[in-house]
């Protein structure tokens, strides 16, 4: 096989676990993005049930709309700035998070923040599971009242396997899926809007009726409000922190890096504010129809309550297909391929779907999702201090260390530039560990536990800091061999070294 024009490494040696036709980077004229496309994609990624429940859980746990829709605001702003920053390498040169990640943490040590990308994005394929499940229990309830809870954990294994038999059909399934998946989501958020605002009397009576049941209620007072704010905050922006470390993956189809820039600039804060707005004035809406005045954070349970079978039928319905796009597209393909490119001989992408699968039920996505609370205060702001130290560590690397500037043809080499010490750079490691202790220490240390409320800062602020330090020493060049070494691949022909 032979890697051809569009990749010709001036090297002696490539390993195949480093080189392949999806990581390789792609060439200037292949990459046609616009400004248009990035907005298109903000609006697929962010119109999903877990934005919905993002929005409905911080009304749930005690914000007015005006503070929830703020905050929400605000968190978007501020992880558009490691966003837009990370996708200046995939843009320049064509590459994708696995590759670019090479450069801070060796080639073969970038396999550990691949992994944890991984894990994260295992986790969601949990929740998105449970969520499918739950549509799928509540249209059976639908159709046949009387049957029992115990159900509920038939549809979520159902459903569970349903993932892996669209998957089975192949990519034009999947593709067809995603086109599918923002639009309905969209129109069941629009149907809840109007279904509630006709349940109380209008859209500017729900907005204020609910602020006055908060204001008589424990909740929204001011001091509650700013114990709550920061780590909503924190999960806002961990929300996003998957994306904000794998961007290039989709920067590195950009025409410019004037069309990523802007294109997200305008995408990901409008869409999250608008399909948010929905679930923050679906939210507040039952506050006001509720008699107990609580507010109603899941729509699988008020799509449930419809009086009409056929329309809540037919609302669950899109629930699930949004479910399973959201799913399948950013929750299963992605770890199971980095599953997979960690030993390529041993594990296929159908062993990495299975193992993708298997700790998608190991996280007990039932219970990240219990409660508000739990779902934005324990999973998002969790795992924003694992993979916040990883952005800050890549952006500081990038900008600071290497002044923009990458050797691509060495990101896919043994014995290059980013050789480091046997493939890992322990600089790295040890400022990724630095950012997840500091920023994971509040979970274990009480008196220490508004560290983990600012998890995604603290991480990413300590562990760029420590990067910096580190890579600062008079030996770090030192490490860097100045000559590829030779290492022979088996079935694996390359080209003579260019001139």
């Amino acid at each position: 096989m032979s890697l051809g024009p569009k990749l010709r490494l001036r090297v002696h040696g490539v390993s195949n676990g480093l080189w392949n036709e999806d990581l390789a980077a792609i060439p200037k004229e292949d990459r046609t993005w616009g400004i248009y496309n990035y907005i298109s994609l903000w609006l697929a990624m962010s119109v999903c049930i877990p934005t919905y429940m993002l929005a409905s859980g911080l009304i749930a746990v005690g914000m007015s709309w005006k503070q929830a829709l703020g905050t929400i605001l605000l968190g978007n702003v501020i992880v558009l700035v490691p966003m837009v920053l990370n996708a200046h390498a995939g843009a320049k040169y064509g590459i994708p998070f696995p590759v670019f990640v090479r450069a801070s943490f060796g080639v073969l040590g970038a396999n550990i923040p691949a992994m944890l990308r991984a894990l994260v994005a295992c986790g969601w394929f949990g929740i998105q599971c449970w969520i499918g499940g739950e549509a799928l229990f509540s249209m059976l309830k639908v159709v046949v009242p009387s049957v029992g809870a115990d159900w509920l954990w038939a549809c979520f294994a159902a459903f569970w396997l349903l993932n892996m038999a669209v998957v089975g059909r192949g990519i034009e399934t999947v593709k067809r899926l995603r086109t599918l998946g923002a639009p309905l989501t969209l129109v069941v958020g629009l149907a809840l809007l109007l279904w509630m605002v006709g349940q109380v009397g209008g859209l500017g009576a729900v907005l204020i009726d609910a602020n006055a049941y908060c204001a008589t209620s424990r909740q929204a007072m001011p001091p509650h409000f700013w114990k709550i704010f920061f780590p909503s905050l924190t999960g806002i922006v961990g929300f996003w922190a998957t994306v904000a470390v794998s961007i290039p993956d989709f920067s590195r189809y950009a025409r410019s890096q004037k069309a990523q820039m802007v294109g997200q600039a305008i995408g990901l804060p409008t869409a999250m504010t608008l399909y948010s707005f929905i679930g923050i004035a679906v939210t507040s809406a039952t506050v006001i129809v509720n008699p107990k005045h609580t507010a109603i954070w899941n729509p699988i349970e008020l799509i449930a309550r419809f009086h009409q079978p056929v329309v809540a039928v037919a609302g669950l319905v899109a629930i699930l297909l949004a479910a399973l796009n959201t799913n399948i597209a950013s929750n299963l393909v992605t770890p199971a391929r980095i599953f997979s490119s960690l030993r390529p001989d041993m594990i296929s992408f159908r062993m990495g779907e299975l193992i993708t699968r298997t700790l998608g039920l190991a996280c007990m996505p039932w219970r990240l999702v219990a409660d508000p609370e739990r779902y934005i205060q324990g999973w998002l702001v969790g795992y924003s201090g694992l993979l916040g130290p990883i952005a800050g560590i890549m952006i500081v690397d990038y900008f600071v260390i290497r002044g923009r500037s990458l050797n691509v043809n060495e990101l896919y080499v043994r014995g290059g530039a980013y050789e480091y010490a046997a493939g890992y750079n322990r600089r790295a490691l040890v400022a990724l560990a630095s950012g997840v202790a500091v920023a994971l220490v509040g979970l274990f240390v009480p008196s220490l536990h508004w560290l983990y409320q600012y998890a995604w800062f603290v991480g990413f602020a300590v562990a760029a800091l420590v990067y910096l330090i580190l890579m600062s020493g008079p030996d770090v060049r030192a490490m860097i061999p100045p000559n590829p070494l030779l290492i022979p691949v088996d079935g694996l022909k390359v080209e003579p070294p260019m001139a």
